[in-house]
């Protein structure tokens, strides 16, 4: 054991060496933390309740509602959208300094952020159409398709923001907030078509992306914005969950008449606001954590793979759940989630589901940033050579 910490410390150092001094690791770590937070709020609020043949979706919030503030903890897309802002915004001023054509630079982000995806649409293209020929249940086939794509519609967002990021560059929050206000009047308090909302699947991420340009612009530098953030959002929040009948969950809770997350409603956007404002009064406590080597190699190793890790928790979850169901109706992982004693049984099984990721990233690695078995280029977390102004491109 001794040996095995002396190797991962010897690891780590080297990792830190071969940053680069000028790199924000905040940044990072807030990153780390809010894809972490996805990952393990879909783990403890998504469960596969078996049903003879069937597998079906089911949440431990329609049962146990009072555990809504759950989901306040690790429903963190928020975070991740002010840090994708933060960090599109800076490396298109650093392309266009440096003569890079905006279709250049804009071809290169995306082909990172889509170039796992054609591995997970590959595999699952297979077994979709191994599960229909061997005459399983369509309802089951359906749930499992949807829980495994369901991460796409984040990378469809994302990317549309991005292609906008010259746009966005010097976008006021306001807008996109004053849209998603709109929208929520005319849905809830005039009858509007739900489709309507649709508007904010674009419109309240882009309140936290053009937080992150904000932030790039330096006008999120001081920490007042980040106690108004969190205050404000945090008090709206709370007035709009207690007076305007917006549910506490900020998570989509199965057989829910309405949901936070899908489309994004106003209190899921001021959530998101209490939750940057957080984040950017942690950026000094986490720049000096940071300096510790074995968290910074921790950091490092999940921005590494952020999107593959993003992408395949579902299929982790669903390849544990199927190949234990042999064994029986299992607590915490095929039972219904009605109760303390399904929370107390599923806990361990997230390690399994950690260990299940592990293997899907290491077999899927190579789609990771450009993917397709092409060979891949040196990180841009880490670097073993000195830094030159193109390392001022901070992604």
């Amino acid at each position: 054991m001794t040996r095995l910490t002396t190797g991962m410390r010897t690891a780590a150092a080297r990792v830190d060496a071969a940053t680069p001094a000028h790199r924000d690791r905040a940044v990072d770590a807030l990153r780390a933390c809010a894809v972490l937070g996805v990952v393990l709020g879909h783990w403890l609020v998504t469960a596969l309740v078996a049903d003879g043949r069937t597998l079906r979706t089911a949440s431990p919030l329609q049962h146990m509602p009072w555990l809504a503030p759950v989901s306040w903890v690790f429903q963190t897309l928020a975070v991740f959208f002010l840090v994708g802002g933060h960090v599109a915004t800076r490396s298109y001023a650093s392309a266009r300094a440096r003569g890079v054509p905006y279709r250049r630079w804009l071809h290169a982000r995306l082909a990172r952020l889509f170039g796992p995806v054609a591995a997970v649409l590959t595999l699952w293209t297979a077994v979709t159409l191994a599960l229909l020929a061997s005459d399983a249940e369509y309802a089951t086939v359906r749930t499992l398709v949807k829980l495994a794509l369901s991460p796409m519609w984040f990378l469809l967002v994302f990317a549309a923001l991005t292609a906008a990021t010259p746009l966005v560059a010097r976008l006021h929050p306001l807008w996109p907030l004053a849209v998603v206000l709109h929208v929520d009047v005319l849905r809830f308090g005039l009858g509007a078509p739900d489709g309507l909302g649709r508007l904010n699947l674009t419109a309240g991420w882009l309140v936290p992306y053009a937080l992150g340009a904000a932030w790039t612009r330096g006008e999120l530098a001081g920490r007042t914005s980040g106690w108004v953030l969190l205050g404000g959002g945090a008090a709206a929040t709370a007035a709009l969950v207690a007076w305007a009948g917006y549910p506490a969950a900020m998570v989509g809770v199965p057989g829910a008449g309405v949901s936070n997350l899908d489309p994004p409603t106003l209190a899921a956007v001021t959530f998101g606001l209490a939750q940057c404002g957080l984040a950017l009064l942690l950026r000094d406590r986490l720049r000096r954590a940071m300096r510790r080597p074995v968290a910074w190699a921790a950091v490092a190793l999940v921005n590494l793979s952020v999107m593959t890790v993003f992408l395949w928790h579902q299929t982790a979850l669903m390849a544990t759940t199927a190949l234990a169901l042999p064994a029986g109706p299992l607590p915490g992982l095929h039972t219904v989630p009605d109760g303390l004693g399904w929370v107390a049984a599923r806990l361990p099984w997230l390690a399994v589901f950690a260990l299940a990721l592990v293997v899907c990233g290491a077999a899927f690695r190579t789609w990771e940033r450009g993917g397709g078995g092409r060979r891949r280029k040196r990180s841009r977390v880490v670097r073993a050579h000195r830094p030159t102004t193109k390392d001022a491109r901070h992604v």
